[in-house]
């Protein structure tokens, strides 16, 4: 999937969690654009990048030609 023929909107709900969570905007951002890229369903998708202590996961539904980043999820190791 090539993820630069689409717009990326990302919800407020994606900044309050980044905020309880301690994730900052530049690792949200460098999440989406450098990330692997994980479909499931029919039209939802994951950026995901592995970080030394926990993993990001970006969480995603795209819509025509633009994907709507949503949540984001964290994984320890």
């Amino acid at each position: 999937m090539d993820r630069t023929k689409y717009d990326i909107e990302i919800k407020h709900h994606v900044f309050i969690r980044a905020i309880q969570r301690r994730i900052t905007p530049d690792r949200i951002e460098d999440t989406i654009n450098n990330g692997s890229i994980e479909l499931f369903g029919n039209d939802r998708v994951k950026f995901i990048k592995e970080g030394k202590k926990r993993s990001l996961i970006c969480v995603g539904e795209i819509r025509g030609l633009k994907i709507v980043i949503f949540t984001i999820e964290t994984k320890g190791r």
